[in-house]
């Protein structure tokens, strides 16, 4: 069998594969750009310009931006960009937190044995495994209990009491990315060859130095696989998120919820388009960064 002949029938489900993931993603691109205020039928693009938009009927016929008249729309709308910022807050933190607390968990697995370790790693696939919603509602179910009981007893009120926001949302997050971290870290360091370490050792370094100058080096792109998975599932989590979060930490996919409850319009399609580019941008930086730290 020749390894480097392409067969016809693979090629045909290779191309039916990508066509399935990304003709959804192409046409949520194309209608960001549709005319017709009501996102139900495509009626064309946004090509005029000109210094004021007039509607005729239900379409576009002029717009400052031309066919960017729903990107410029975005551009000036605050809570789009307050909603931007909660999410980019809310995943960058988490992402960092449950990186640094992910990778001390995998080394602590993968290196040293305890009576509780059985128990430590089966645990770490329960929040993967169990719905979501379940999780958010444990979670919701907690702050509020813990909020309540210390509002209580130190007697909190007004504006110093205890309440859902940024802080929750974090928290949680944190919660269910640690285990994605781990278990990335933890498969990187399965191939792992102590011997460099104990070479290290051997010509004086201390455990921090070895770690520092031998270990992390050669378990970082595992790391960076496992904070980019965490920083993904941060952007796109909503049903934690909707459980979690409070006044003034409102995120982007609650936002867009927000507005799915009304009408389709281009305007939703284009956020998620920018939103889209952002995590592909992102994705492709990492991608580069390890690439690298391969070399």
């Amino acid at each position: 069998m020749n390894p480097f002949r392409r067969s016809p029938f693979v090629l045909f489900a290779a191309m039916l594969v990508y066509v399935f993931l990304y003709l959804p993603i192409f046409v949520l691109v194309l209608y960001s750009f549709n005319a017709s205020r009501t996102n139900v039928v495509f009626t064309g693009f946004i090509s005029q310009t000109g210094s004021q938009v007039v509607m005729d009927g239900s379409n576009v016929v002029q717009s400052p931006c031309g066919a960017f008249h729903w990107y410029c729309e975005l551009s000036k709308n605050k809570d789009v960009t307050n909603a931007a910022k909660n999410t980019l807050t809310i995943a960058v933190v988490a992402t960092i937190i449950s990186t640094i607390v992910g990778t001390m968990a995998a080394l602590a697995l993968q290196r040293y044995n305890f009576k509780l370790r059985p128990f430590s790693q089966l645990s770490l696939y329960i929040p993967i495994v169990i719905p979501e919603i379940v999780m958010g509602i444990g979670i919701l179910t907690l702050f509020s209990q813990l909020f309540g009981w210390i509002n209580n007893a130190l007697n909190l009120e007004g504006a110093s009491r205890l309440t859902l926001g940024l802080g929750t949302v974090i928290v949680s997050h944190i919660a269910f990315m640690i285990p994605f971290v781990t278990l990335v870290v933890q498969a990187r360091l399965q191939g792992f060859d102590k011997a460099y370490e104990e070479a290290a050792m051997d010509l004086g370094a201390n455990e921090w130095t070895t770690f520092q100058r031998v270990t992390f080096p050669m378990i970082l792109p595992g790391v960076l696989s496992g904070a980019l998975l965490a920083f993904t599932l941060s952007l796109d989590d909503f049903v934690i998120t909707f459980f979690t979060n409070g006044p003034g930490s409102t995120t982007l996919p609650i936002y867009v919820y927000g507005l799915l409850r009304r009408i389709i319009t281009p305007q939703v399609n284009a956020l998620s388009t920018v939103w889209i580019a952002l995590v592909f941008f992102t994705v492709l930086l990492l991608q580069w960064i390890q690439n690298r730290e391969q070399k």
